[in-house]
């Protein structure tokens, strides 16, 4: 016959948590500060007043390289944990990975050739 497990110690750490936390809320709520001038309420950051809208629209071209670096930068991860493991996987792992190795360079290859990782002004043909 199997004992239950205890769950009042589980219990009594969230209520203590939940405690602490509404404890701490309410504490910097009645000892805070409070202020009400006009400045307070302006957008400063880093000492330089901010001007125009925080809305920048950038280039498509942007997010696409930058998925590009976080695909390729995952490549590495792959390839340095096959490096560790390289031994004990043999010849079948170093096959695995010569075919993941060729089709991340192939992929590479075709970005390569239909633009994406140019990040010149792309100019219309008017043919």
């Amino acid at each position: 016959m199997t004992h239950p497990i205890p769950i009042w110690p589980l219990a009594l750490y969230f209520v203590l948590v939940v405690g602490l936390v509404a404890a701490m809320l309410g504490l910097s709520y009645v000892l805070g500060q409070r202020h009400r001038e006009r400045a307070t309420a302006r957008f400063y950051e880093g000492g330089i007043e901010s001007e125009g809208s925080a809305r920048v629209r950038l280039s498509p071209r942007f997010y696409l390289v930058a998925m590009f670096f976080v695909i390729f930068d995952l490549e590495a991860v792959f390839l340095f944990s096959w490096a560790v493991a390289a031994r004990e996987l043999g010849w079948p792992g170093y096959c695995e990975v010569a075919v993941f190795a060729g089709l991340l360079a192939a992929a590479l290859v075709y970005l390569w050739r239909v633009g994406a990782l140019d990040w010149a002004i792309v100019r219309r043909h008017t043919d």
